[in-house]
């Protein structure tokens, strides 16, 4: 397939993240207009969210050995331009239950297409000698911050989210075959054997540990994304541009931490870095609990997408870099487990939000910032210029991904 722009293969990787991050996230701007017109508290907006997260945690489970036979160029191509379908009809829905239904297939989307382009990053890192991961990453935040200003527009000008979502098909279309055109997905990092990837990613001890670093990004992320709108929109009564404005403020610094977080990491170490930006979380989460203002809830939100910026990226590379398992088995089973967060999250923090007002909700992730903490030096204590950690063994028995999940 030639159609398309002629990248690196870096840039096509940080595209795929953009294009993909833009699809599923003009919906959240407009969550709340879809809990205006549903007549629903925090709570039962909660539990209605949590079909996408429950979709995705069947997709990082299920999803790797289909993704292998049908090969990550043509799923790619496919299910970005799907996820943007997907999360256009999820408005329409008439009620809670049905949303919920609804966003189902959105999460499973999302789940394959975060196994895809996250190994592809790792396997790029590998192929150019340089980190990436935060780099590709970054670009996920700015495609959500692309996300965030024109749902928050279109929001501000009166157009329902059933045409904002409409809309956003088509542009989603142009671009993958714009940039992802002529995608052809990295070799694998070594040869391949005959091993069959199971189907479920069962988390080992080193995978749990670092499940543990990225539990509390995960949820304040989640909480950033889904709440910040209907955050400021209780709490201030702000305007749906404000609203919106808020979400693509928490992107941008999300993304911009992210675009310069390799050098960091290169200078100094995984853990050093992730202690500082768990800390700077913190900050962030004290700030939107004891914010009197407007713009310091904003202050606060940019804090907290500073402080998860580079945290899950951080530990995707650690997972796919170890040396017992495939890198896609280890991403999957690291992604599913901290994807809990995101299915817990939107529940738990409506119950919160309804019964002790939606400041309290941002409060409930200091223990699990501590717990990041705690466990944060998982992450490796000296920087790897190779993208390779020290004491890592190379050789044939660093990746064993069969070859077919690389055939178009």
């Amino acid at each position: 397939m030639t159609l398309g722009l002629k990248l690196a293969p870096q840039h096509r990787v940080y595209a795929g993240f953009a294009v993909y991050s833009f699809a599923m996230g003009n919906i959240f701007p407009r969550l709340p207009d879809i809990k205006r017109a549903m007549r629903i508290e925090d709570g039962t907006l909660g539990l209605a969210l949590i079909g996408t997260p429950i979709g995705t945690l069947i997709a990082l489970t299920l999803a790797t050995p289909v993704l292998e036979r049908v090969g990550f160029r043509r799923a790619l191509l496919w299910l970005v331009p799907l996820l943007g379908l997907a999360c256009a009809i999820a408005v329409h829905a008439p009620g809670p239950a049905s949303l919920f239904l609804m966003l189902l297939p959105v999460g499973l989307m999302i789940g394959s297409i975060e196994i895809i382009l996250n190994v592809e990053a790792d396997r790029t890192e590998f192929l150019l000698k340089r980190r990436i991961m935060n780099r590709a990453h970054s670009f996920w935040s700015i495609g959500f911050f692309g996300a965030g200003l024109f749902g928050g527009a279109l929001a501000h000008l009166g157009l329902s989210p059933q045409l904002h979502l409409a809309l956003v098909v088509p542009m989603v279309a142009v671009a993958m075959a714009l940039f992802l055109g002529g995608f052809e997905p990295a070799p694998a990092r070594f040869a391949a054997t005959s091993d069959e990837a199971p189907i479920f990613a069962r988390p080992t001890l080193p995978i749990l540990i670092l499940v543990a670093v990225t539990l509390s990004a995960m949820l304040m992320e989640g909480a950033s994304m889904d709440w910040s709108a209907i955050y400021m929109r209780t709490v201030f009564e702000s305007g749906p541009l404000t609203a919106g404005f808020t979400v693509a403020l928490f992107a941008f610094s999300q993304a911009t931490t992210r675009f310069f977080a390799d050098s960091f990491v290169d200078r100094h170490s995984p853990s050093g870095v992730a202690r500082v930006l768990l800390a700077t979380m913190m900050a962030g989460v004290f700030t939107v609990f004891f914010s009197p203002l407007p713009f310091i809830s904003m202050l606060g939100f940019a804090l907290l997408g500073i402080g998860s910026s580079a945290i899950f990226p951080l530990a995707i590379s650690a997972a796919a870099q170890r040396t017992d398992r495939p890198a896609a088995i280890n991403v999957a089973a690291l992604s599913q487990i901290s994807f809990v967060a995101f299915l817990l999250g939107p529940p738990l923090l409506g119950f919160v939000s309804d019964h002790w007002g939606i400041r309290s909700a941002y409060g409930i992730g200091i223990p699990f910032i501590l717990l990041s903490l705690a466990a944060a030096g998982a992450l490796g204590r000296r920087p790897s210029p190779s993208g390779v950690p020290d004491g890592a063994v190379s050789g044939s028995t660093r990746e064993r991904v069969p070859a077919r999940a690389y055939e178009a």
